[in-house]
């Protein structure tokens, strides 16, 4: 089976560490919500890059950590383009507390959660979000702790 989830860098150079099991990690999430991955790919970016996303294809001139694109056109399976600015990362981990590391899998996992059709526009959507995203996070690290 050819890998369906692809991580790519645009304007930074970032090496991606845990690959193999962020990829596990993310196909288990999905299947336990009775979906499957289909093409997925993360883009690791600055927020300049994000920032232009942002502008061309949403009409919004703000920065932000995360925009993703969902393609997914069958039911069931989940494809898009996940963009990550790296430079938001890092800022939001340092003002949370938190490592790089666990502010990264935060964000990847609500791209995720947005491909499974998940939102997060109004306050309960975003502490729906929130609550997903802990139970996504304390799952990867039972088993890869």
């Amino acid at each position: 089976m050819s890998e369906s989830i692809h991580f790519f860098n645009e304007n930074i150079r970032y090496v991606l560490e845990e690959k193999r099991r962020l990829r596990s990690w993310i196909r288990d999430t999905a299947a336990k919500n009775k979906v499957d991955t289909g093409e997925i790919n993360f883009i690791f970016c600055d927020d300049q890059y994000l920032t232009e996303i942002n502008i061309k294809y949403l009409n919004h001139n703000t920065l932000t950590d995360i925009i993703t694109f969902n393609y997914g056109d069958s039911e069931g399976v989940l494809q898009g383009d996940i963009y990550i600015s790296m430079t938001r990362v890092k800022d939001n981990a340092s003002e949370y507390g938190v490592s790089i590391k666990n502010e990264l899998h935060r964000v990847m996992i609500h791209g995720i959660l947005h491909l499974m059709g998940y939102n997060d526009k109004t306050v309960v959507e975003k502490r729906e979000m929130r609550r997903l995203e802990d139970e996504c996070l304390n799952e990867y690290s039972k088993i890869f702790s």
